[in-house]
């Protein structure tokens, strides 16, 4: 076989073999980066996308300074044409909480925005829990019974939630219990849980990759759990940063005081 057709061939076969390296290296890139985005954020855009084949609107549980809600209303605004945010407070209208609504106005300008009290407020009331004023008859609401009343009230049947299999064993068995192949979508009371396979890391990640606000740690690097007013963490936060706040809760619930006191006292004691 003549040099020059032996030249030839071997450029072919080397320009081949390059071309073949270079769509395997594009594939493996783009498996390693929907791997690194995580199968969670792929599966929570497409359990989306089935919801929104059913509905343009919903209503989004939402936490305001929490991880999970601010990833949750990224992912969701977009794809659904009215999403009516609602945050259910302990203490209402508190600054350091608030401060995450205005920016969730600012950044998803269309949304809708309802204020109801905690379903957990309901019980402090009847038991009087740290002196807030009690009423032994006052009716006890659960997260289902506030969802049907908007539900009603505001005309949207879907609903989202932000919990993760992550959360706890209760929500990996009530999520894995749903046989939608996402193990995120209840077909039958219209409710859909986007975050379902989502670990912590994988929440800050989103947050960070999409230059979403940092959610509260009240001070330390602990997360936010709330308003809980019996952490001696989060009244010292408050007392730093926002007592305005930290003076709310304690209109609210009075007894709330002591916590901060004992810390003190239980300080000088110490010296």
């Amino acid at each position: 076989m003549p040099i020059g057709i032996v030249i030839a061939v071997a450029v072919v076969l080397i320009v081949v073999a390059a071309v073949i390296s270079h769509f395997l290296t594009v594939s493996n890139l783009k498996n390693n980066a929907e791997s690194k985005i995580g199968n969670a954020e792929a599966r929570a855009r497409e359990i989306i996308d089935d919801v929104s084949k059913e509905t343009d609107s919903i209503l989004l549980f939402h936490s305001l300074s929490g991880k999970d809600s601010i990833v949750l209303l990224d992912l969701c605004y977009k794809k659904f044409k009215r999403v009516v945010v609602v945050f259910m407070y302990i203490v209402k209208d508190l600054e350091h909480i608030m401060r995450y609504y205005k920016y969730a106005k600012a950044k998803y300008p269309n949304i809708e925005f309802v204020q109801v009290p905690h379903y957990a407020l309901f019980y402090d009331i009847k038991t009087g829990y740290m002196g807030i004023k009690q009423d032994p008859k006052q009716r006890q609401w659960t997260l289902a019974d506030i969802t049907e009343k908007l539900r009603k009230r505001l005309g949207v049947e879907w609903v989202c939630y932000g919990f993760k299999q992550s959360d706890s064993l209760n929500r990996r068995l009530m999520l894995r219990s749903y046989t939608d192949g996402k193990e995120a979508i209840n077909w039958k009371t219209k409710k859909f849980y986007p975050l379902s396979t989502y670990k912590n890391k994988e929440i800050m990640d989103y947050i960070l990759d999409h230059r979403l606000k940092n959610p509260e740690a009240n001070g330390t690097n602990k997360q936010s759990s709330g308003v809980d007013v019996e952490d001696i963490e989060y009244q010292k936060f408050l007392k730093e940063f926002y007592p305005a706040d930290l003076e709310k809760i304690y209109k609210v619930f009075p007894m709330a005081r002591i916590v901060l006191l004992k810390a003190d006292k239980n300080k000088e004691e110490l010296k």
